[in-house]
């Protein structure tokens, strides 16, 4: 019988089929030998599974392509999840209110880079510059007759007059002077009929006023900062007789012939004002007074003794500056040495070579802070000294613009720092200065008061990229504005970080300097990370901030708050967000921006084919802003109503002030006092004649 079952399909069937088993969760471990150690939990930790239900390994190579597959998915699920979270993210996020241009100014060629004087606008492009009416973006004059774009220009305001320096991608810069509706060439400084030995122009600085100009060049693998004196009081005389300055010579007449074309027809101009060239006029050229070179290395020592070296700093010159000491070239290979000997495995191996080092420099006025020579005047209002300070050094240099280039050349005043200066920043008032050094530590200075406002150290890890002023403003009744007349030792400016974070640092008063953090650094969208800030003088405590994405913000620092965006229109974008060309106007409510096409940059065979545009916003001509421009200056009665405020008025005056309420309290008590013995005299006759009745 038993064979008889076992032969069946049934039984065949029955002993195929897999019966439902228990497995345990987890890995499997000894048990333990007493009872008492046994998990109470134990039923828990086994789980039924069907057998069907097992997935069996696959074999090469599909099991191969599932685990490539999964992945895939794994991938794209992690992708579908960020993306919803980012959309998230920007849904919670509040968007500003975006404002588009107000007008638009399309141009034939690329524009470089512009600047703005006055009531013109200056923008350097292909083969020369054009001049523009801020107001209503008309065309007034091109000058196109160079080989090589501009790359830069600069444009100082001089009173009725404009001094124009645009330098080409040669490195060479033109100096124009822009009197009413003439236009006229001074030179070309840096020149030469020789190719072999030109100069290229790195960076210009012209004074406030226009008096002096200075240019750093490089040449023959050395580099030097050439300052120049500039007759502006011959300039204008020259311009109102150019009978007086007209030049005869058929020589020069050639060579102005040659250097300084004629303007473009007519038709291009604007109709309400014909600027023209006027290459017959010779104006009278700027006079070089000083050559500065940078700071040679420090060597071992040629003095025999110490007096030597104190009597080579005659009345403090060059005190500070490093280069008279005491120190032997055997103590100095001592120290190189050890150095080497310590850091071994550091130094070994190949070694970029060094960089030329570059110079940042300023024209400053005269102030308490600055040393001066004896006997020289100190003119208010014109620069009397030129600060420079060179890549990888530690020193300030003071330089006296009063002297010839047979002078000898040596500084009036060094600051040593603690670290190398990285950054520096004067202020558009010349009144304050700005030092940020290698270590993250900046130095606030007053000159006009000759103190130091403080020291401040940004965050662990933070380096200053740049350092931006703001005109000093006040906080009233929730809106910033700007205290009436001038304010002392009180300052304020942002600092841009080179992880693209921005900080605030403000000053009143000596050491009572503090450090605010406006926007952090970007972790989760680095597009979001700011290229540049601008301050606009026209609102007050209000910056422009541009980040990588193309964003354009105006954030309000004291409240660290977005107020508002501009755009461009649609088909327009920023072709370099990281470096946008802009200008924002010191006296008009307005800034000026470049838009690119991007769908026809491609798509174009020349450049002068690609569309090209400068946009015009004006902040008075937003509703959100309006309040902000034109009720932004506060009297001092109100200043001095608050306690807080009061702080922010020069010293003297809230000197004069205080005596002003303390005589004010005075008087009032000689009238109380008076009332007071008035009124004894009248109590004690009354009792005088109480006792008399009596």
């Amino acid at each position: 019988m038993l064979s008889s079952v076992m032969a069946s399909p049934k039984g065949s069937r029955s002993q195929k089929m897999k019966l439902p088993i228990f497995t345990r969760k987890g890995t499997l471990e000894v048990p333990s030998p007493t009872e008492k150690d046994w998990s109470k939990d134990d039923e828990d930790d086994w789980v039924f599974k069907d057998p069907d239900q097992e997935q069996d390994s696959l074999p090469q190579p599909y099991r191969m392509i599932n685990k490539m597959v999964n992945s895939l998915f794994d991938r794209s699920w992690e992708m579908i999840e960020a993306r919803d979270t980012s959309k998230k993210a920007e849904l919670r996020r509040t968007l500003p209110t975006i404002y588009h241009p107000l007008r638009e100014s399309k141009l034939n060629t690329m524009p470089n880079c512009m600047d703005v004087s006055q009531d013109y606008v200056f923008i350097g492009g292909s083969k020369g510059f054009s001049i523009y009416n801020l107001h209503n973006a008309k065309q007034l004059y091109v000058w196109e007759k160079l080989k090589v774009d501009v790359i830069s220009i600069w444009a100082t305001d001089l009173g009725s007059e404009i001094l124009i320096a645009p330098v080409d991608e040669m490195g060479i810069v033109r100096l124009f002077y822009f009197y009413k509706d003439g236009l006229y060439l001074i030179k070309a400084i840096n020149e030469l009929e020789d190719a072999s030995k030109q100069t290229t122009c790195i960076k210009m600085e012209i004074s406030k006023g226009g008096n002096f100009a200075a240019l750093l060049l490089q040449g023959a693998g050395d580099i030097w900062l050439d300052v120049y004196k500039l007759p502006k009081e011959s300039w204008i005389k020259e311009v109102q007789y150019p009978q007086l300055a007209v030049n005869t010579k058929k020589k020069i007449r050639q060579q102005l012939q040659l250097n300084t074309p004629d303007s473009v027809t007519a038709d291009s101009l604007d109709t309400d004002m014909n600027i023209s060239f006027r290459g017959d006029v010779k104006l009278s050229l700027p006079v070089q007074i000083m050559k500065i070179k940078p700071p040679k290395p420090i060597t071992g020592t040629t003095f025999k003794s110490p007096l030597e070296a104190f009597a080579k700093i005659a009345g403090c010159r060059g005190l500070g500056s490093g280069q008279n000491h005491y120190i032997k070239a055997s103590q100095w290979e001592k120290r190189e040495a050890i150095l080497r000997a310590t850091y071994k495995k550091f130094l070994d191996g190949e070694w970029e070579p060094e960089p030329i080092s570059m110079a940042t420099f300023y024209f400053l006025l005269p102030s308490r802070v600055i040393p001066m020579p004896t006997g020289v005047k100190r003119s208010p209002g014109l620069a009397c000294v030129l600060g420079v300070h060179w890549t990888d050094h530690h020193n300030f240099f003071f330089y006296s613009l009063n002297r010839t280039l047979k002078d000898k050349v040596d500084p009036e005043g060094v600051w040593p720092c603690a670290a190398p200066i990285v950054v520096s920043q004067l202020s558009p008032c010349s009144s304050y200065l700005v030092l940020a050094c290698e270590d993250g530590v900046l130095s606030l200075w007053d000159l006009a008061q000759g103190l130091t406002l403080g020291v401040v150290a940004l965050p662990e890890k933070c380096f200053c990229q740049s350092i931006h002023f703001l005109k000093y403003f006040l906080v009233h009744k929730g809106q910033n504005v700007y205290p009436e007349g001038s304010v002392k030792c009180h300052m304020k400016c942002v600092v841009l970080c080179t992880d693209a974070s921005l900080h605030l640092v403000t000053a009143s008063g000596i050491q009572n300097s503090t450090i605010s953090l406006l926007v952090e650094r970007p972790v989760k969208y680095l597009d979001e990370a700011i290229c540049a800030v601008a301050p606009v003088q026209a609102l007050p405590g209000m910056v422009l901030t541009f980040s990588r994405d193309g964003s354009v913000f105006l954030m309000d620092v004291a409240k660290s708050q977005i107020i508002c965006s501009f755009a461009l229109p649609r088909s327009y974008s920023l072709a370099a967000p990281w470096n946008p060309v802009f200008v924002v106007s010191l006296h008009h409510p307005c800034f000026l921006l470049r838009g690119d096409h991007p769908d026809e940059i491609g798509s174009a065979s020349k450049a002068e084919d690609i569309p090209n545009s400068i946009f015009y916003f004006n902040f008075e001509d937003y509703p959100l802003l309006k309040n902000f421009s034109r009720n932004c200056t506060i009297p001092q009665a109100s200043i001095l109503a608050h306690p807080t405020f009061a702080q922010a008025l020069p010293l003297e005056e809230r000197c004069e002030k205080f005596f002003q309420k303390s005589i004010q309290n005075l008087a009032k008590y000689k009238v109380k006092e008076e009332e007071h013995w008035t009124r004894l005299r009248r109590y004690s006759l009354l009792l005088q004649k109480e006792d008399l009745k009596k």
